[in-house]
């Protein structure tokens, strides 16, 4: 038998476990009235998966009174914590069943819980399948990847995407929503592989999107 097959038994015993409804000894309350969800799980593996889980849980052991330790995470959504808790425990995802914004969601909730294997994959996944939603959304991807020093291969992505491919985001269907400081960096890159005449075309594009009531015609927008 093969170490693969070791593995996967091992992964599948995991989640058997993650089914249990009697030996768990923690509950995790995820989400916001309207949408919360309480799941139950086993305290040695969340302590020895997740940092960010194993600060808390020290925090909070268990005590010999049969009450059962409680925490929450108000800033995940259930759906989101429960492919989660599926890597946590079988240490795998099935990344093909969930669309960009959710692996997007996926992302940010492992950055919280300070999955740094899951957070470094999706990223690259995100990069090698869903290039073309990430151009069209660029304002979005870009506000994401910066908020957060642990994105750097989406931080790559977008500085790369300004210097070198700036057409797609002038191009594509959501560039009157990107941000002011966007599109100053946008304009300011000195590896900007863009004419002038071209950047000035498209700064008025995006201001006049911002002030319709502007003229869209270049000789009139000169004072």
């Amino acid at each position: 038998m093969s170490d693969n097959k070791f593995l996967s038994k091992l992964s599948q015993n995991l989640l058997e476990i993650l089914n249990d409804e009697e030996y768990y000894d923690i509950t995790i309350e995820v989400g916001n009235d309207p949408s919360v969800k309480i799941f139950r799980a086993h305290m040695v593996i969340l302590n020895y998966r997740s940092p960010y889980l194993r600060r808390i849980l020290s925090t909070n052991k268990k005590k010999n009174d049969g009450i059962l330790t409680h925490i929450k995470l108000p800033n995940i959504l259930p759906e989101i914590f429960q492919a989660i808790l599926r890597y946590i425990y079988g240490g795998s995802l099935s990344i093909g069943k969930y669309d960009t914004s959710d692996i997007i969601k996926i992302l940010i909730a492992a950055n919280e819980l300070n999955l740094q294997e899951l957070v470094e994959y999706l990223q690259l996944t995100l990069i090698k399948n869903n290039a073309n939603w990430m151009e069209q959304n660029f304002n979005f991807i870009y506000q994401t990847s910066f908020v957060n020093d642990s994105f750097l291969e989406l931080q790559k992505y977008c500085t790369d995407l300004i210097s070198k491919e700036p057409e797609k985001i002038f191009n594509s269907s959501n560039y009157s929503l990107i941000s002011e400081k966007i599109l100053i960096s946008l304009i300011q890159n000195e590896n900007l592989q863009m004419s002038e005449v071209q950047v000035w075309e498209n700064v008025l594009k995006w201001g006049h999107a911002q002030n319709p009531e502007l003229s869209s015609d270049p000789a009139n927008s000169i004072i």
